[in-house]
């Protein structure tokens, strides 16, 4: 089956899909073709229940757009798009803003995406900015998180779910796989949620603390 059938077949839900184009038909096969089966799922239920948030909340948003966030929000998870130093969500919004330049998308459109990416793990920002940044955090949230939960149907659940089957573990799956992507570069998740996973998973891990940097600096009094 080819990534245009498989796009064109994807699932109707309350109205929302995937739409149907040449971006997001390249869109998919590159994300399921560089992530594992977790990630994709994940991040393609991400798609849709961002989508549905902005249905209920009646926001007007992009869907190609929202669906390169989704898609590419955990790209940074993965070693090849993984840097040295940098966040897992920068290294994601750097390959989505690659990926789209690529396509020839405005770089205002890019900026919404990139900045959707970089901020997903940043809770209490999102929701005050551009549709496209709100709605995958809130995806992310929904599927990770359960944020919302009750706000969306049985059915629609019961339908995304189908359609991009959870693990039967996915929760402590989903754990293991930002554990893996993040542990050789554990400075980076100074300040964000991140570093929960680090201490959940490694017993050795010490957090940075915000309060002894300010007192450790190189300024006096």
């Amino acid at each position: 089956m080819t990534i245009s059938t498989m796009t064109s077949q994807a699932a109707l839900i309350s109205g929302v899909s995937v739409p149907d184009s040449k971006l997001t038909d390249e869109i998919t096969e590159f994300i399921r073709d560089t992530e594992s089966t977790l990630l994709f799922n994940h991040s393609s239920r991400v798609y849709y229940f961002g989508a549905l948030a902005g249905q209920h909340h009646g926001l007007k948003f992009d869907a190609e757009l929202l669906y390169a966030g989704a898609m590419f929000h955990d790209i940074g998870l993965v070693p090849a798009y993984s840097s040295a130093a940098d966040r897992f969500e920068v290294d994601g919004a750097n390959a989505a803003r690659a990926f789209l330049r690529r396509h020839n998308i405005s770089e205002q459109d890019i900026e919404h995406v990139w900045t959707a990416i970089a901020l997903h793990t940043t809770p209490g920002i999102p929701q005050y900015m551009h549709p496209v940044v709100a709605l995958v955090t809130a995806g992310v949230e929904m599927d990770v998180l359960g944020i919302d939960y009750a706000s969306f149907t049985d059915s629609d659940r019961k339908a995304v779910v189908q359609a991009y089957p959870r693990t039967k573990y996915f929760k402590e799956d989903i754990l293991k796989a930002f554990y893996d992507g993040i542990k050789h570069k554990p400075e980076t998740t100074f300040g964000n949620v991140k570093a929960d996973v680090l201490a959940d998973k490694d017993p050795n891990f010490r957090r940075s603390n915000f309060c002894t940097v300010i007192r450790n600096s190189s300024w006096r009094g």
